[in-house]
């Protein structure tokens, strides 16, 4: 087939090769079956006979091939004949043709979910839970994740019996059956925290993996059951927690975009449980090199691990962003300098005077954006910096932008009311001495 040209002209004389016995051909026929289908309907009904009896074929490999195109052909009609083989190949004596089978029927129950119901599938697809081969399972829990999903029910039902049989596998099937299973046993609430402790035991290799998305979901679980183990087990939390640091600070050595999931996932982690990267703070400084959506993200986790003990080298770094040539980036990078300052009263007066710096550059957008930061600052410790209100007219024709003439217009403005207010009261004061 040619690459980006439209060849459903060619669906009968493809079809007319459905029937062959070269099984590399026969991929070929089923996977143009599967993408043209739906503008030949009535011409894919001819290929039916074939899909049945190559599901009893005595090749595994053409019985799960047969049963997995039926299941991608999204023809209500063939969807009729489907059932009986599906039912079949989950119960076939080959593991291939069981864990195709399993994936299969999550594609039916978003086509037709009665059918599925009225079959059986899902009782079948809980019984492959507890196949003997570790990739069966993993279908079957991605299958039940999936309808879940679809459905919005919990289908999945984990027991213990069930749950044992989930980390059995978890050690011998694929890189992303870990992911379905591991996902799995995040939504899964132990019966206490002894239990959840036993999982977590037999996770936490997990997070030596080299697939981010299996340290990920590892993290997940662990994260999960700490919030349920509570503060009884508090020398098991602070295990737990060295131990999550090193593969989260791993993942930041990957390419750009897997650093960018890894970034939104710890931006998550942090918010809950700031401390188990407090000290990792240097590994989310800005390089150079960085795509900006990275660069933003880091920012952004940078302020939630600010603390007084660091709070002078993220300034130092901050005031360095501030210099460069991104604007955005630069203003994103001004405004951290003044949720610093928010954020920790005690270092607020060193965060104004990095602002105050940066007003001096006389650099339009990094004056704009300071101003508006400040006047957040005045909101968050009224009466106390006062002083520098002076140096912020200086640069009141440096004021284009809405946002920067309002915060100035707030600052001075209030400041005004305030003289006001306080002239009032004197003057009422003394007429009533007279």
């Amino acid at each position: 087939m040619t690459v980006g040209k439209d060849v459903s002209m060619l669906f009968t004389d493809v079809l007319n090769c459905v029937q062959t016995g070269n099984i590399e051909l026969k991929k070929l026929v089923y996977l143009y079956l599967i993408n043209y289908a739906k503008t030949q309907p009535e011409l894919t009904l001819l290929a039916v006979n074939t899909f049945v009896k190559d599901a009893s074929d005595a090749n595994p490999l053409i019985r799960a091939l047969a049963v997995r195109t039926m299941g991608c052909i999204r023809v209500d009609r063939i969807t009729e004949y489907l059932c009986e083989p599906l039912s079949r190949a989950l119960r076939d004596e080959d593991p291939y043709v069981r864990k195709t089978a399993a994936v299969c029927v999550a594609k039916l129950y978003d086509i037709a979910p009665e059918l599925v119901a009225e079959r059986g599938f899902l009782e079948i697809l809980h019984d492959l839970i507890s196949d003997s081969n570790p990739s069966v399972v993993a279908n079957g829990v991605a299958a039940l994740s999936e309808i879940a999903e679809t459905s919005g029910r919990d289908v999945m039902k984990i027991s213990a019996s069930v749950l044992q049989k989930l980390l059995a596998a978890l050690n011998e099937c694929t890189e992303w059956g870990q992911v379905f299973i591991l996902d799995s046993l995040a939504k899964y609430t132990p019966a206490d925290g002894r239990e959840a402790e036993g999982i977590i035991e037999r996770v936490t290799p997990r997070l030596q993996h080299a697939n981010a998305a299996v340290v990920m979901s590892a993290v997940k679980v662990i994260l999960s059951y700490m919030e349920l183990m509570g503060s009884q087990n508090s020398d098991v939390i602070r295990a737990l927690t060295r131990k999550l640091a090193p593969p989260l600070v791993t993942l930041l050595n990957s390419e750009p975009e897997i650093q960018y999931v890894a970034l939104r996932n710890i931006n998550l982690i942090v918010q809950k449980r700031p401390h188990i990267l407090e000290q990792e703070i240097k590994v989310f400084f800005c390089k150079y090199n960085d795509p900006i959506y990275v660069k933003m993200e880091k920012l952004e986790i940078i302020i939630k691990l600010v603390s007084e003990k660091n709070i002078d080298q993220v300034l130092l770094e901050l005031k360095e962003y501030a210099t460069e040539v991104d604007v955005d980036f630069v203003r994103k990078a001004v405004s951290a300098i003044g949720r610093c300052a928010v954020k920790l009263e005690r270092a607020a007066e060193r965060c104004i005077g990095v602002l105050l710096e940066l007003i001096q550059t006389k650099v339009n957008y990094v004056v704009q954006e300071s101003v508006i930061v400040i006047k957040d600052i005045f909101r968050r410790y009224p009466n106390r910096y006062e002083s520098i209100i002076a140096t912020l007219c200086d640069n009141l024709d440096t004021l284009d932008e809405p946002l920067a003439k309002a915060s100035m217009i707030w600052i001075i403005g209030g400041k005004l009311a305030l003289a006001i207010l306080f002239f009032a009261i004197d003057f009422s004061s003394e007429a009533c001495i007279y």
